[in-house]
């Protein structure tokens, strides 16, 4: 990678920079399910076009180049929101899958970048690139060697991209545990239960919901003098 593969380049100016117009593009990345749809739902309640786009859509992030053709074929954007996750391996260090380890890397870290590299050429001045990490990136977690690495890795990578893709906008939301579809192959009565013991220990008294994620998401969108930033909305737990 050079200076110039993540080169921003202005395709076209939107008429009011920053404002939502019939001509607004944005592209959720992730955006069929959990906090991804409600990121898609509530910018579809703004003009504009909102493109929800994932795997089921026929996007695999992990293959560069069917993320650089989707972005070629959408032409200029507006606001991308990185919500896709991956299936982490959990344990001890020791003993950790390495392969299963790296398959989670390639989703959920590199193809953020791959997002990154790509949407950075087509997205218009005022634009914003909002990726999505999780609060063990700075939480001890013994077992979760893998979500901490890739977290923590996408938040250190969002402030660089911030100075390197400047003046577009590039900030990282951090959740907590959220009531998602994630949870769906659990026994209704165990991911019940799971929830209830979570929200008893946290300070909100409460796990999150989609859209308190989403909520999170607009407000690095539509605040200029926002980026290099990583927004908690986690409940408490990283002061728990």
């Amino acid at each position: 990678m050079n200076a110039t593969d993540l080169t921003p380049v202005a395709a076209a100016t939107p008429a009011t920079v920053g404002a939502f117009t019939p001509d607004t593009v944005s592209v959720v990345v992730g955006g069929s399910s959990g906090i991804g749809r409600a990121v898609a739902d509530a910018l579809r309640a703004r003009p504009g076009r909102v493109i929800a786009a994932g795997r089921g859509g026929g996007l695999d992030v992990s293959d560069e180049a069917s993320v650089a053709a989707f972005f070629d074929g959408i032409g200029p954007v507006d606001h991308v929101v990185v919500t896709a996750g991956s299936q982490a391996p959990g344990g001890p260090v020791t003993g950790l899958d390495l392969d299963a380890a790296k398959a989670a890397f390639d989703i959920k870290f590199w193809g953020a970048i791959a997002v990154a590299r790509a949407a950075a050429r087509h997205l218009r001045p005022g634009g914003t690139l909002t990726l999505t990490s999780g609060f063990v990136a700075r939480r001890t977690v013994p077992g979760a060697f893998v979500k901490t690495a890739m977290n923590a890795a996408l938040e250190a990578s969002a402030k660089l991209l911030a100075r390197e893709l400047a003046p577009l906008r590039v900030n990282v939301v951090s959740p907590g545990l959220t009531d998602t579809e994630a949870y769906a192959a659990m026994a209704p009565q165990a991911r019940e239960a799971m929830l209830a013991k979570a929200a008893a220990t946290l300070p909100a008294g409460r796990v999150g919901q989609p859209g308190d994620l989403a909520a999170g998401y607009l407000f690095v969108i539509d605040n200029p003098f926002v980026t290099g930033a990583v927004i908690d909305i986690e409940g408490g737990a990283l002061v728990n």
